[in-house]
């Protein structure tokens, strides 16, 4: 089987999705898989790059790769291809509705409002979610232009550059707590992993895919908190109507989980996340690839 493994794209997260694409290629050439590798470098070379694959293997990350446009591109193809379909990435993808969302099946998260420009912020809106607040783009990733912003000049700015790579920005109640996240595959929830970051002031960038950027451990919490966290991971992945694999990130405050966001293609570098959790379960790298792809293919068999 030809497995064309898509990465790079153009979002602000393009070095992060070759990373992840590069790794998966050292890996994928097992139990008959053959790897090809598909850099995509503008919006419409997909079309020509994916002729004569089997399967897609998406290792996109951000705009144009995690929104649901290339899902869209490759049902119209009927290619095969990894995870999450196109409405449920374009639903994840943009913070604003997911949060909207999970909230009307009782998930709690982070109090929060959506500008379009930075003359919509007053200090009002701002000073009504306390200082110090979250400021990043709606429908961003790998906390590219996020920011913790203690007044409300620093929200400005923080507004602005976060337009910079979106058209809306986020300024979200900050939560402080254990930083979380639960990997789900096939409905089931994975270990959980805490993150704490060594670099950086909170898991930023540099703190995810810098070696030595976070300890990242697999915690078991006592058994009410863990249940309750799994049962919300799990819920979330069912009301934004996810297929195969997702990761959701929680704050925990106080022994009370907050939702922070879920990513539909989680980063599956060496240092990411999902398969530091898998291994906890005893399942290797290849062996998280191998039920990604079968799992997928079950899924969007012709």
């Amino acid at each position: 089987m030809k497995i064309g493994v898509i990465m790079g794209g153009i979002s602000s997260e393009r070095e992060v999705s070759l990373s992840s694409g590069r790794e998966i290629l050292n890996h994928i050439n097992f139990n008959g898989y053959e790897g090809v590798e598909i850099i995509l470098d503008t919006k419409t070379d997909i079309f020509e790059k994916v002729k004569g694959i089997d399967f897609a293997l998406l290792a996109l990350h951000g705009k144009y790769g995690e929104d649901g446009t290339v899902q869209s591109i490759l049902d119209s193809l009927e290619i095969p291809y990894s995870g999450c379909g196109m409405l449920s990435s374009a639903l994840c993808m943009d913070k604003d509705l997911t949060k909207t969302v999970l909230r009307n099946h009782g998930v709690r998260t982070a109090e929060w409002f959506v500008v379009k420009n930075a003359a919509e912020v007053t200090k009002e809106m701002v000073e009504a979610l306390k200082y110090p607040v979250v400021v990043k783009p709606n429908r961003g990733g790998s906390s590219v232009a996020t920011f913790i912003c203690k007044s409300f000049d620093e929200v400005v700015e923080g507004v602005k550059e976060g337009l910079k790579v979106d058209s809306e920005v986020m300024v979200e109640e900050f939560i402080k707590g254990d930083e979380i996240t639960v990997p789900i595959l096939d409905g089931e929830a994975l270990p959980t992993l805490i993150i704490k970051p060594v670099k950086g002031g909170f898991f930023d960038y540099q703190s995810k895919y810098e070696d030595g950027g976070a300890e990242e451990v697999i915690i078991e919490y006592e058994e009410a908190l863990q249940s309750e966290i799994n049962d919300l991971a799990l819920t979330t992945f069912s009301a934004l109507k996810c297929d195969v694999y997702a990761r959701v990130d929680f704050i925990v405050r106080d022994g009370v989980p907050y939702l922070l966001e879920i990513n539909t293609l989680p980063g599956m570098t060496r240092t990411s996340l999902f398969p530091k959790s898998a291994k906890g379960i005893g399942l290797s790298y290849q062996g998280l690839l191998d039920r990604i792809i079968q799992s997928s293919l079950k899924l969007r068999a012709k």
